[in-house]
């Protein structure tokens, strides 16, 4: 097989997957582990492809990628909505105190599903934190629902309030629920995000929560971005909605975390 050829397979298998391993290659294009990483290094030269320890990911995928909410929004939408109408069943009429609804689209899509809660009769309305600037202006409109905006320095590509300001008001306040979205989640680096501001104020946010629950599809799942916000025992719940690899399966079950498959 030539290389252009064997570039093609690993390109191919890289949009499918976002991750592959030079043993792996090297079965399946019959080459020894020498050529594979060499076909690496060149995929990683014209900037298709990152190393990683042991084969490499998608240049999409590297630590400081990073894409806009709203370049995001039109993605996997189906998956983040079943992960949405799971979510939300942790919140039932009969709910009673407050959560926290990190920035993301995930959450938003859980937003999204909230945007019409009522309380049972009798039951409180629903207070809701959030550092995103559309959640907020999605929610405020329900007079079920009692809107709290963490203030701070909004991010544009985000559009998530992140800074001292942020962490500070954060730290001040014990929500029962926290629903966090996530970059990566991966058995040996945990939770990540490529930002230090966002990842600040998310590491606040399951530090103050009763229940950390954090919403991933399953294109994240064994991706690592540059900084870490939690350890897989810092959180009590993971919904996807796809199961987890083997390594990653098993390490939540370590650290005991409710899988929960949308």
């Amino acid at each position: 097989m030539y290389a252009m050829e064997r570039h093609e397979h690993i390109l191919t298998a890289l949009g499918t997957t976002g991750r592959v391993s030079v043993a792996d290659l090297a079965d399946q294009l019959h080459v020894t582990a020498e050529t594979i990483r060499r076909d690496l290094d060149a995929l990683e030269r014209a900037g298709h492809a990152r190393r990683v320890h042991g084969g490499a990911v998608s240049a999409a995928r590297a630590s400081l990628a990073e894409t806009t909410v709203v370049e995001r929004a039109g993605r996997r939408t189906e998956a983040k909505r079943a992960i949405a109408r799971a979510a939300l069943a942790l919140v039932p009429p009969t709910f009673t105190g407050a959560i926290l609804l990190d920035a993301g689209t995930t959450t938003a899509a859980l937003a999204e599903a909230l945007e019409n809660w009522q309380p049972e009769a009798g039951v409180a309305p629903l207070t809701v934190y959030t550092n995103s600037v559309p959640i907020a202006a999605l929610l405020h409109g329900n007079s079920n629902l009692v809107v709290r905006v963490i203030g701070g320095t909004v991010r544009g590509i985000t559009s998530a309030t992140v800074g001292p300001a942020a962490v500070a008001q954060l730290a001040d306040i014990r929500p029962d629920i926290a629903f966090l979205g996530t970059n990566g989640v991966s058995a040996e680096f945990g939770l990540s995000t490529p930002d230090e501001l966002e990842a600040q104020v998310k590491r606040t946010m399951v530090d103050r929560s009763r229940l950390a629950v954090v919403l991933v599809d399953a294109s994240k799942h064994d991706d690592e971005a540059l900084h870490r916000f939690a350890g897989l025992d810092e959180i009590d719940v993971l919904i996807t909605d796809a199961p987890p690899g083997p390594a990653l399966a098993a390490a939540l079950d370590e650290a005991e975390v409710e899988v929960r498959l949308a």
